[in-house]
C-alpha cells in the first residue's frame, strides 16, 4: 500500500474530537463529524465551525451512498462504550448502544462501496473502546471483528479475547491492542482498546505493534507526592490517577478513586477534586478546551471523561502515516483455515525468530511519563473543595463497606471532618437511611 501524505477523515461518535486535536496538526483533513449530545456538539461548533456535524450516525450510510457527504480515507469512532463496561452492566449487544457498533460496520461498508466505484482503496478503520468489550458476554467484539474481516460466521473465543491480536479475513485485515495512557505522557491509568482495519493491502499490525528492542519496559516512576507550585502547597496520593470517568462531576465520592485518593488533590491543606481544566490536562487537551459560553462544570467533566487520551491517538496517527513494516519482513505463524488467519498476542511480547521480538503490550517501546505537578492548577474554583460533610461521608461509606482507604487520605479526611460536630454534619446531610454507619439513634464515631 502506498502511503498517502494526507488522509481525509470522517469521525463517528465524535464527542469533543480528541482525534482532531491529535491528527489535524499532522495534516489529516476532517471532512465531517457525527455527534448528537448537546454540549459536545456545542464544543464542536465552537472549535470546528468549518467541519459539518452531521448528527445521528444511523443516517450516515445513506448519506454516503447518496453523495451528501464525502467518503473519506479513514473513519474513526468510539461507539458508546457503556454497553461494554461494568458501569453499563455488561449488556453488550442486547443494549441499543452496543448495536451502534454494528451500525459502525454498516458505515464502513457504505464508504467502501462508494470508494470502490471511483477506484479508491478500502476505508482505514480506527476504533477505540474500553477493555470490557473483550470479555463481553454477548461476544460483541467477536461480532465486530468478524464483520470487519468479512468472515462467513462469527468467531468465538470462549468469552475472552486477548488484549492484542490479529485477524485476516477475506475482506479486511484487522489488528487490535490495549494501550495505557499512563505510558504516553499522561499521569492517568487509562487502558483502552484500539482497533485498526483496512483492505487486504493494508497491514494494521505495522501501525499498532512495534519491534521490541528494549530488554525490559519501564514502570511508572516514583514522583514526589508533595510539591509547591505558583506559591501554593500541593499534595497528591499517588503519582498517577485512576481512569477519569464521565460522571466524575457528580459521582466523585463513592468509587475506588475516592478511597485511593488518586482523583483528589490537597491544596494548601484543603482537599478538593480535580478541576475541569486539570481534567483536560489529564486527557492531553489544550487548556480550557471545553470552556465555551454557557459551559457548566458537569458538562465539562462529562465530555472530557468520555473522550480519548490525545497523546495515544497522536502516537497512532504518526505511525499510520509512517508504518513500521515489521511483520511484512518477519512473518509469524498464524492459526488459519480457508476463510481467515488469526493470532492471539496476549503474551504482550512475541518472539518472531531467534533474535527479533514484537511488542504488543500496553506499553510502547519509548515510554513517556507525565507528572501530576504539571496537571494541577492553583486557580481551582472554591466549589470543588470538599466540605467536612463530604469528608465525613467518604469515611462513613468506606467503613460501612469495609473498604481500605489510602492511609494519608484517611488522616486528611478525618481532620477536615472534625471541623464540624457530628450533629452539625447531620443537619447538612441528606436525610436517608445509610446502613449500619447511619447515625440513626446513635452517633457514629469519626
Amino acid at each position: 500500500m502506498v502511503r498517502k501524505k494526507k488522509y481525509t477523515v470522517g469521525s463517528v461518535c465524535s464527542g469533543i474530537e480528541a482525534a482532531s486535536v491529535a491528527w489535524k496538526p499532522l495534516g489529516y483533513k476532517f471532512e465531517w463529524l457525527s455527534e448528537i449530545a448537546d454540549f459536545p456538539s456545542k464544543v464542536l461548533n465552537h472549535k470546528y465551525p468549518d467541519v459539518k456535524n452531521i448528527g445521528d450516525m444511523v443516517e450516515i450510510p445513506n448519506e454516503i451512498r447518496n453523495g451528501e457527504i464525502v467518503a473519506p480515507d479513514i473513519i474513526c469512532g468510539g461507539t458508546p462504550c457503556q454497553a461494554y463496561s461494568y458501569a453499563g452492566w455488561k449488556n453488550g449487544l442486547n443494549d441499543n448502544r452496543g448495536n451502534l457498533t454494528l451500525k459502525f460496520v454498516d458505515i464502513i461498508e457504505a464508504n467502501d462501496e462508494i470508494r470502490a466505484k471511483v477506484g479508491l482503496s478500502k476505508t482505514i478503520v480506527f476504533w477505540e473502546n474500553v477493555e470490557g468489550v473483550l470479555t463481553d458476554k454477548t461476544n460483541a467484539f467477536g461480532c465486530f471483528i468478524s464483520s470487519l474481516a468479512g468472515l462467513p460466521a462469527v468467531m468465538k473465543n470462549n468469552g475472552r479475547w486477548p488484549a492484542a491480536g490479529m485477524l485476516r479475513g477475506p475482506e479486511r485485515n484487522v489488528a487490535w491492542r490495549v494501550l495505557d495512557a499512563k505510558y504516553f505522557g499522561l499521569p492517568q491509568q487509562r487502558r483502552r482498546l484500539y482497533v485498526m482495519a483496512g483492505g487486504k493491502d493494508f497491514q494494521p499490525e505495522n501501525v499498532l505493534f512495534e519491534e521490541h528492542k528494549n530488554k525490559s519496559l519501564p514502570e511508572f516512576p516514583d514522583y514526589p507526592l508533595t510539591f509547591r507550585k505558583d506559591g501554593h502547597f500541593f499534595e497528591i496520593f499517588r503519582g498517577y490517577t485512576d481512569c477519569l470517568y464521565s460522571s466524575y462531576g457528580t459521582k466523585w465520592n463513592g468509587n475506588a478513586a475516592a478511597n485511593n485518593g488518586s482523583l483528589f488533590v490537597v491544596q494548601d491543606d484543603r482537599l478538593r477534586r480535580l478541576s475541569p481544566l486539570e481534567c483536560e490536562r489529564l486527557m492531553g487537551f489544550p487548556d480550557n478546551y471545553t470552556q465555551i459560553t454557557g459551559a457548566r462544570r458537569t458538562n465539562r467533566y462529562q465530555a472530557t471523561g468520555n473522550s480519548w487520551a490525545v497523546p495515544v491517538i497522536r502516537w497512532l496517527g504518526k505511525r499510520l502515516m509512517n508504518p513500521a513494516c515489521i511483520l511484512s519482513q518477519n512473518p509469524i505463524p498464524m492459526k488459519s483455515d480457508n476463510d481467515m488467519e488469526y493470532h492471539d498476542f496476549s503474551k504482550g511480547i512475541i518472539q518472531l525468530n531467534s533474535t527479533e521480538w514484537l511488542n504488543c503490550s500496553s506499553k510502547p517501546e519509548k515510554c513517556i511519563f507525565g507528572d501530576m505537578s504539571e496537571v494541577v492548577s492553583a486557580d481551582a474554583p472554591k466549589e470543588i473543595y470538599i466540605s467536612p460533610v463530604g469528608c465525613y461521608g467518604i469515611l462513613r461509606r468506606s467503613r460501612e463497606r469495609n473498604l481500605a482507604v489510602n492511609e494519608r487520605l484517611e488522616i486528611i479526611l478525618d481532620r477536615i471532618a472534625r471541623e464540624m460536630s457530628v450533629d452539625d454534619i447531620e443537619k447538612y446531610s441528606l436525610r436517608q437511611q445509610r446502613g449500619k454507619y447511619s447515625l440513626g439513634d446513635k452517633k457514629s464515631e469519626l
